[in-house]
């Protein structure tokens, strides 16, 4: 497990997840890298996990451990952004790879499968957890997301494009002379608008939101704001994914 250096610049809040049949039981982030050596454990866990029907399961690949020989193909600074406004909110500090991040508020090891079901029990009773729904429609190269009204606290709707899967060859680094294989890695958020429990719609160009080396995307209502990430609200996937 390898830790960062806690610097709390410029933060985004980015994330997704998909409804099926209902909501699902979390909405798991893996903050992982190809130039660290704990974390190929974490990958294979997370591809394990993503099968899992009432999981939604994302990765999202950091770009701070760049200078240690390896610079992560996937890797984003939006994404190691992303993991330490969880930590700043948490108050906690921990940003380390490989990181879970369940339900946008609890962390644990993301190899540590005991861990994560741990942290799924512990979120579930969020009240507000995945309490308010959202809907896609697609039609004319235009995404259309609906949210319905609710009793939530002010949010975020982000439009998330992701690929499913993604093999790296490694050639330096901690990692040297390794495949690793990625599931459902974030290549592109599209901040949608602020959620204030009133009826929102909104609309957005396909080709601005789903980048072409994206097969899917997904839809997360968020709690907070774009540096103070909370509790995810909602998610929602199309059905023609």
């Amino acid at each position: 497990m390898r830790y960062s250096t806690p610097l709390f610049g410029l933060l985004l809040t980015l994330g997704a997840g998909p409804v099926f049949a209902g909501p699902p039981k979390a909405v798991l982030e893996l903050f992982t890298s190809q130039g660290c050596s704990s974390c190929p454990k974490a990958d294979r866990l997370a591809a394990e996990l993503a099968r899992d029907k009432d999981l939604v399961v994302l990765t999202f690949p950091v770009d701070y451990w760049d200078y240690l020989g390896w610079k992560d193909t996937l890797g984003s600074s939006a994404h190691s952004a992303r993991q330490r406004a969880y930590a700043m909110v948490r108050g906690d500090r921990k940003v380390f790879t490989p990181q879970m991040v369940v339900n946008g508020r609890s962390q644990c090891k993301g190899s540590d499968r005991a861990e994560i079901e741990a942290a799924i029990k512990q979120t579930a009773s969020e009240a507000s957890l995945f309490s308010v729904p959202a809907t896609i429609n697609e039609a004319d190269g235009q995404i259309e997301v609906e949210v319905p009204s609710s009793a939530a606290r002010e949010s975020e709707v982000w439009l998330v494009a992701v690929a499913s899967q993604r093999t790296v060859e490694i050639d330096a680094g901690e990692n040297k002379s390794r495949t690793i294989s990625y599931t459902n890695v974030v290549r592109q958020m599209t901040r949608l608008g602020a959620f204030t429990g009133k009826p929102a719609h909104f609309t957005v160009p396909r080709t601005e939101a789903v980048p072409a080396d994206a097969d899917r995307y997904l839809v997360l209502v968020q709690d907070g704001s774009g540096s103070m990430p909370g509790v995810i609200l909602g998610v929602a996937e199309p059905a023609t994914n």
